[in-house]
């Protein structure tokens, strides 16, 4: 079973003609609604997350920062971070729908997804950018620690950027294994999410980015996620996972240089099943709205056990690069796990 958490108050976050618009929610929710799956599930509304749920990752200073930008009239916040007159309010109420969810999953034993906007995973503690303002799927996550007392934490995240918000936050933390498998950082935002960056302190080695050339394709993804992510997380062991969810490494998308097909959401959703019978899954990024209409629907089917097959039952093509990676990764990561 999956909830979705949602809000109309999201189109209130109001960045105009760029890129991150409240388009990218409306043809979610409304291809949904077109094959009957909007009616089929819960859809919840979240509630605005509490300061004191913010101020567990982010710095007071941040957050007066953006409360006050947007009091004044918004504006940009660097050349392709925006924030309107109430993204402020709007940017809590996103953190918020990632708690919602994660509530959800704890006290209900089911998959939960967060159609939110502003997206997060760039935030980090003291800095917005990469259209995002504040890190949703990290505050969940200490608000999961606050509240329930959970230890062991994994994070799998697909967007086409690596989530270097998310992954800061995280850097030094051994309960919080974060592997994000994205286009190579040397030809896309943000310029980092290199295999070396593996982690720091007690956290070493539980930071593990999957840089993928550009032009990789769902077989080249598949190979990365079949070879790395089960020995990893079977070792790991979390008490909680989550899937953050970026659309954008999709073939047709305008802001990356990757050609995953359709098939590949519906496949990351059943690799995750594998170890786990409940997630939290957070949106992202994503910027084709046929793509976020169509990857949507398959990856909530997946989720419902709808129409759902394995489509890596047939012989992988890899890139030689890629493959170079996997050997990078296996060397670099072979004091913490065996693949």
């Amino acid at each position: 079973m999956t909830a979705l958490v949602y809000s109309e108050e999201y189109k209130n976050h109001n960045t105009g003609n760029h890129p991150e618009n409240q388009k990218r929610l409306d043809v979610i929710v409304n291809s949904l609604k077109n094959e009957g799956i909007w009616d089929k599930i819960d859809v919840i509304k979240p509630s605005i997350a509490s300061e004191d749920d913010i101020l567990r990752v982010h710095t007071e200073k941040h957050v007066k920062y953006i409360k006050n930008l947007c009091e004044s009239g918004g504006g940009y916040i660097d050349y392709d971070t925006f924030a309107s007159p109430q993204s402020y309010e709007i940017a809590k109420l996103a953190a918020g729908g990632a708690i919602k969810a994660v509530d959800l999953v704890i006290n209900n034993d089911i998959n939960a997804y967060s159609i939110a906007r502003p997206p997060g995973h760039h935030a980090t503690r003291d800095k917005a950018m990469g259209f995002c303002l504040f890190n949703n799927l990290a505050i969940s996550l200490e608000y999961l620690r606050n509240k329930y007392k959970i230890k062991k934490f994994l994070i799998l995240d697909f967007d086409v950027h690596y989530g270097n918000g998310t992954a800061e936050i995280f850097y030094e933390d051994p309960d919080v294994l974060y592997i994000s498998i994205h286009q190579n950082p040397g030809t896309i935002f943000p310029g980092s999410g290199f295999v070396h960056e593996k982690g720091a302190g007690n956290g070493e080695g539980y930071n593990l980015n999957i840089p993928m050339a550009p032009g990789s394709t769902t077989d080249d993804y598949i190979y990365m996620l079949e070879t790395i992510l089960g020995p990893v997380a079977s070792k790991f062991n979390a008490d909680f996972y989550f899937l953050d969810v970026g659309f954008d490494g999709h073939v047709d998308d305008p802001l990356s240089s990757l050609a995953l097909t359709d098939d590949f959401y519906e496949y990351a959703v059943n690799k995750m099943k594998y170890f786990t019978e409940s997630m939290a899954l957070i949106l992202e990024g994503g910027y084709n709205l046929d793509v976020l209409s169509r990857c949507n629907i398959k990856m909530i089917n997946a989720l419902n056990n709808i129409n759902s097959e394995e489509y890596y039952k047939h012989e992988l093509k890899v890139k030689d690069s890629n493959q170079n990676t996997f050997n990078q990764i296996k060397d670099v990561f072979s004091p913490f796990f065996e693949f």
